[in-house]
């Protein structure tokens, strides 16, 4: 029996020709109950971002009663069943500070997470380190990759970018710094090798070879995985070839989305990525979530869409450009299209969520030790207004956030929220973009 130290450590990976597979965590990497009498180690908090674009139909989303005992509205119906493990935030506002005019989808996408309004110059980049790349710094030094970046759309080829600003203002929320925003990726392929790939190999051909075979990369490290399942108790054997299973089902979908696109050319397709929308959605989410469990970061980011978007869902019947009918103008037809679209988004959201809460992660789950963000830079879509923008905090935040209410707040900068939840990871910030102070802590936790 191990009773001073762990049995396998944390950091843990299996290592094949090309690829190494971080572990999840699993009983054996847990000190003895006996050792920790005392305190037992506080649980890993992750943060997670999921951004939706060109508004909402508000009165479909936000519910009138505050408390714990709102009425689900038609947009969050999908997450009713999930209802204790979300809060929503309302009042929180995301406002422009003075410079330049126009470029509302610009500046919701940038503000979302730097606080800070693109600047008045053309000529160069300025927006400000955005909240995920503050923690990203810390809690980088513990994972294989300090950050993820993620969208559905492709910033080669999707939409166009506001008039008079940067395309990067629009097709990222993530920025290193003030002048070096981080660019999205779209393509599971990429990201599921950037992940299980050898980080220190520069020669593609062994990874071509294996796509070619149609290998997957668990075949490379099938001798470690039966050595190491033959020292693990049951309990843990089982949580391991579940979690090698979904890796394998996963790469398994990349690869028939691969045979599909080389059968059905797509512009709008690269290579790796899914023809269904929906399908495509739930992949990058698995990816994410294994991305979670193996600890391999603890930050991502997902846009679902970019700032004035075109995507067409006629999967929902609404075959029209997705941002065109958030102008609607006040026409009953174009909002019902544009409140569906804002209800399959929250669905999507709702299957990421369910993913989350099914998998295990010490004495809870992963959804217990995330604290994880939804919403818009922008409220109503028609007017593009920045006041009391959709805000969903979902999550347990590793005993930090406590879901199952509304939660009505009165002109609260968005920014002081960020300050509050940098403080739930240990991280020291004083001020960012147009902060004022910081949330009381209760408020969320309550």
């Amino acid at each position: 029996m191990f009773v001073t130290k762990k049995a396998i450590s944390r950091r843990t990976l299996l290592r094949g020709i090309g690829v190494t597979v971080g572990l999840p965590l699993l009983d054996s990497m847990v000190p003895s109950f006996t050792a920790l009498a005392a305190t037992p180690a506080k649980p890993v908090n992750r943060f997670g971002v999921v951004y939706v674009p060109n508004g909402m139909i508000m009165p479909n989303y936000l519910p009138q009663k505050e408390g714990p005992d709102y009425e689900i509205t038609p947009t969050l119906s999908a997450l009713e069943p999930l209802r204790r493990h979300y809060q929503i935030l309302s009042g929180l506002n995301c406002i422009p500070t003075p410079g330049r005019p126009g470029g509302a989808h610009a500046k919701a996408t940038t503000r979302f997470l730097t606080d800070i309004s693109p600047p008045t110059s053309e000529t160069w980049l300025d927006a400000g380190i955005s909240v995920d790349q503050i923690l990203a710094n810390e809690l980088g030094k513990q994972t294989q990759l300090a950050s993820l970046e993620l969208s559905i759309e492709s910033g080669e080829t999707a939409g166009t970018c506001d008039s008079g600003f940067a395309c990067p203002y629009t097709n990222t929320l993530s920025w290193k710094g003030p002048s070096t925003p981080l660019p999205t990726q779209n393509n599971p392929r990429l990201i599921f090798e950037r992940l299980f790939g050898d980080s220190n190999s520069t020669d593609p051909k062994e990874r071509i070879g294996r796509m070619r075979q149609q290998k997957s990369i668990l075949d490379s490290v099938t001798e470690e995985v039966a050595h190491l399942q033959g020292a693990l108790p049951q309990a843990d054997r089982g949580k391991l070839a579940e979690y090698l299973d979904s890796i394998r089902g996963v790469e398994r979908r990349i690869q028939i989305a691969e045979k599909q696109n080389q059968q059905i050319p797509r512009l709008d397709h690269p290579e790796g990525i899914p023809n269904e929308w929906e399908d495509h959605v739930k992949l990058m989410f698995d990816i994410e979530v294994l991305a979670y469990q193996a600890d391999l970061t603890r930050v991502i980011t997902l846009m679902m869409g970019f700032e004035q978007s075109g995507m067409t869902y006629p999967q929902i019947g609404v075959p029209d450009a997705h941002h065109p009918i958030s102008h609607h103008q006040r026409e009953p037809e174009k909002i019902a299209k544009v409140a569906k679209i804002n209800a399959y988004h929250v669905k999507m959201f709702a299957y990421l969520l369910g993913k989350l809460q099914a998998t295990p992660d010490g004495d809870g789950s992963l959804l217990d030790h995330m604290t994880m963000i939804y919403g818009a830079g922008i409220a109503d879509s028609n007017t593009h207004a920045p006041v009391s923008i959709p805000f969903l905090l979902a999550g347990g935040g590793a005993g930090n956030l406590k879901g199952g209410r509304h939660t009505r707040l009165k002109d609260v900068p968005l920014a002081n929220l960020h300050l509050t939840l940098i403080d739930h990871f240990r991280v020291q910030w004083d001020k960012i973009g147009d902060s004022t102070g910081r949330l009381d802590p209760h408020l969320l936790a309550v």
